[in-house]
């Protein structure tokens, strides 16, 4: 009798160890089955979209003249920031998608016969979905800023070596900041006629004019004049210099496209210390390297806001596609059931962006803005747990 009742508890153990790998089995094939969708599928848009932005980004050659691979590293940076954009809506999507192509194949139906319950699912699913959102979290606090700086940090070291070739007859050149050239003919190399304007950082002007002219390149860019006056013009009046020969070093003007760090580059760290110094001190507050003020205090905080609180609306996002496995393709309304959901997901995606632009230091009545993924996540989930349980009691009935 009790090698029958040890052979019988050892063949119950054996069983329970078996149903448990199997569901682990299960869950590890769906979760593989969405890991893969979603890399796949934001490969392929996060690819197309820089397609399209690096076609934008060619005004950097053929207007700001700078070099084409200061085009590519730059175009090549911006991979982190478009995938972080697509992120929450691809992998909805993803979750919505691989659920539903295990109903539609009757797949799903594996996981309840062994033994899985619906809420359990969900669980394993937002267990899954945080992991995600610690990637995310890491990409928009500290990648994306990271690289959108080193991309700026490419423009700002940058010789504008196109230059020359950015210089048009009978057109007026303003690529470089505070000057401005025109010449009327250029024949290969030389050129004839040239105007030029330089303005200045004292508030003068200089006007220089000449009938012969070429560019010298030598590590920098040289501007070489022959037979022609300068007109230098101060709140005092103006004077002329002719010269037969004069050079203008032509790497002393910085180009036009914006080289200091915008607020979207600045690290995380930063932004958080700018916001507590301003709140604290109720006026400007000067960082190490960054100073806060009422002009860009809102700005501040949207930034953050966009780092560190849309992610969480990933949880949400999670949460509807999961919402799937609460009904089936045999119920009536199905079809019009998938379409509310991804509906829903659509529109919390769409609000996650909307939400950043009513963030402000002096819009305290929408401070609750900042509650919503938590509340939004908890009310979810509130809601799965009673569907859930409800279909369980009719199950059992």
């Amino acid at each position: 009798m009790l090698y029958k009742y040890i052979s019988f508890e050892l063949n119950a153990i054996y069983v329970k160890k078996h149903e448990i790998s199997m569901k682990k089995l299960i869950f590890r094939k769906i979760i593989k089955d969405i890991l893969s969708f979603f890399l796949l599928s934001s490969f392929a848009i996060t690819l197309i979209v820089w397609v399209i932005q690096a076609v934008n980004y060619l005004d950097f050659v053929s207007e700001d003249g700078h070099s084409f691979s200061i085009y590519f590293m730059f175009s090549l940076l911006t991979l982190p920031k478009i995938f972080s954009k697509i992120m929450l809506f691809i992998f909805f999507v993803s979750i919505f998608v691989i659920i539903s192509k295990y109903e539609e194949n009757n797949e799903i139906l594996i996981l309840w016969t062994n033994g899985i319950n619906k809420i359990k699912f969900i669980n394993s699913l937002l267990i899954f979905s945080f992991c995600v959102l610690i990637f995310q979290l890491i990409l928009t606090t500290i990648i994306v800023p990271k690289t959108q700086d080193l991309a700026r940090s490419y423009i700002r070291a940058s010789s504008m070596e196109y230059f020359p070739s950015l210089i048009k007859p009978k057109q007026f050149i303003d690529t470089v900041e505070n000057l401005t050239l025109f010449i009327e003919t250029k024949n290969d190399d030389i050129m004839e006629n040239i105007f030029l304007k330089d303005n200045l950082n004292d508030g003068t002007s200089q006007i220089v004019s000449a009938k012969k002219g070429y560019i010298l390149n030598d590590d920098d860019n040289y501007f070489v004049l022959e037979d022609g006056e300068i007109v230098n013009i101060d709140v005092n009046g103006t004077n002329v210099i002719k010269f037969d020969r004069t050079i203008y070093n032509l790497s002393k003007y910085s180009t036009k496209t914006t080289t200091y760090p915008k607020i979207q580059e600045k690290n995380t760290k930063i932004l958080f210390d700018c916001f507590y110094g301003y709140s604290k001190n109720k006026t400007q507050y000067k960082g190490k390297s960054f100073s806060c003020e009422s002009a860009s205090i809102n700005a501040i905080m949207q930034e953050i806001y966009k780092r560190v609180y849309v992610p969480l609306y990933l949880l949400i996002t999670a949460l509807i596609a999961g919402s799937l496995v609460l009904s089936s393709k045999t119920n009536f309304n199905y079809g019009r059931y998938k379409v509310i959901l991804f509906f829903m997901g659509a529109l919390t995606v769409i609000l996650s962006e909307m939400s950043i632009r009513f963030v402000g230091y002096e819009n305290i009545k929408y401070a609750y803005l900042f509650l919503m993924p938590f509340l939004i996540s908890l009310f979810s989930y509130i809601i799965l747990l009673i569907k859930s349980k409800g279909k369980i009691v009719n199950a059992n009935n």
